[in-house]
């Protein structure tokens, strides 16, 4: 299946080049040019390539690979949007030298010759997702943006009147490459106003030593009044490497344990009750449970002594979760906090006009905040990131929510 996977992506590339070459040509005259062009291009699919070939099943995702696919991703989609292009005026092309000759007024060959407007046309079409990406490789995966919401119900209990939560998701320690960048977003935290903190899974991308280097980093995010909690998301349980059984037992123990090394209280399908004077609310805490990911979490264990009138906020990494189970169910999960789906890294969002990313064709709660009959959720877009070295539109996340009595 990967080499199929390499042999369909081979052909997407040559189609690319191609059309790329051609648009190239028409604008550009100098022989040497093109010359250079063609042995960049060719350098840079050759090391595409070769560290698809050598990725190693066994150690998953790297610094490396991940930085090969952004390299592939930057490579191919400004060149296919060419292809796109110069595939149109291919269809004119053909279309008019057809009509040509049937009616006898074609002039010289039967393919007309490019036209350097279409050219230039799609070379400035293909620099928009270029340059986009390019800012999104080098700085836009630490363009951390704290976004606030403020959330209205009749039934909060009037001493958490103004409660407000920080929500981080998906750390992805193993990606990180900038402490600089990292301790900024800690000090982002550190500065809200808050009583408590959530994260709501992924910590690590494959195994626990991709935190190792993190741990005194992350021990410096603030405890708040009412404490600091977490849950584990789908990369937490090391499937996506090969291990031993038993390697793969050691190794989940040892991630469960970094959540308690950074002062953060891991929740296992258990709640816990947030006390305020004489009155309080409910913290769900479940494991991973996802429509198309491992079901470890058990919301059924995790509300034991709860009831439907008591006020809950869930921790749920996987927002499919929310659909299939939490939004209608009889127990009345008031707010639940997700993360998971990063925005895929890319995307268009302006508020108020736009905000779209291919994710959303899988996920309909992939970023934000969605409502379903008076119930909440809230998709967080991610802290770090995972598949590739880079977020274009899809800034890294620190999420405000302030709890008010409606």
């Amino acid at each position: 299946m990967f080499r199929r996977g390499l042999i369909f992506l081979g052909i997407l590339l040559l189609i690319a080049e191609i059309y790329t070459f051609q648009a190239l040509k028409t604008v550009i005259k100098p022989r040497w040019a093109q010359w250079l062009y063609i042995a960049v291009s060719a350098g840079v699919i050759f090391y595409i390539f070769y560290s698809f070939a050598s990725y190693d099943s066994r150690v998953g995702q790297t610094k490396k690979s991940l930085y090969t696919m952004a390299l592939l991703l930057i490579t191919l989609i400004p060149k296919l949007l060419i292809a796109i292009v110069m595939l149109g005026e291919d269809i004119v092309r053909i279309f008019t030298g057809t009509y040509s000759t049937v009616t006898g007024t074609r002039q010289g060959d039967f393919l007309p010759e490019r036209r350097r407007f279409v050219s230039l046309m799609a070379i400035g079409v293909a620099a928009v997702p270029f340059l986009s990406m390019l800012y999104g490789i080098t700085r836009g995966k630490y363009n951390f943006k704290v976004r606030r919401e403020t959330l209205q119900f009749p039934d909060l209990p009037d001493n958490f009147d103004g409660f407000t939560i920080v929500q981080i998701s998906d750390v992805h320690s193993g990606s990180l490459d900038n402490r600089e960048k990292v301790e900024y977003a800690i000090d982002l935290i550190n500065k809200e106003h808050k009583d408590v903190i959530l994260f709501t899974g992924d910590i690590v991308n494959n195994v626990a030593e991709e935190m190792h280097p993190w741990i005194d980093t992350f021990k410096k995010i603030e405890t708040p009044q009412f404490g600091k909690y977490s849950t584990l998301g789908n990369h937490d349980y090391g499937e996506y490497i090969e291990l031993s059984p038993d390697a793969k037992a050691k190794n989940f123990e040892a991630i469960k344990a970094l959540h308690g090394q950074i002062d953060f209280r891991l929740m296992l399908n258990e709640n816990v009750k947030l006390k305020k004077g004489n009155q309080e609310i409910a913290l769900v805490g479940v494991e991973n449970w996802g429509h198309n990911f491992r079901k470890a979490g058990d919301l059924k264990k995790a509300s034991e002594g709860l009831a439907k009138e008591d006020f809950k906020v869930l921790m749920s990494h996987d927002p499919s979760h929310w659909a299939y189970e939490v939004k209608d169910s009889d127990l009345n999960y008031h707010l639940t906090l997700s993360g998971h789906t990063h925005g895929m890294q890319f995307g268009i969002e302006i508020p108020g006009f736009i905000k779209w990313s291919p994710v959303q064709y899988v996920y309909k709660q992939w970023a934000g905040m969605y409502e379903h009959l008076g119930r909440y959720i809230y998709v967080n877009r991610g802290f770090g990131f995972h598949g590739y070295s880079g977020r274009t539109g899809i800034w890294p996340e620190i999420t405000v929510i302030t709890l008010k009595k409606a």
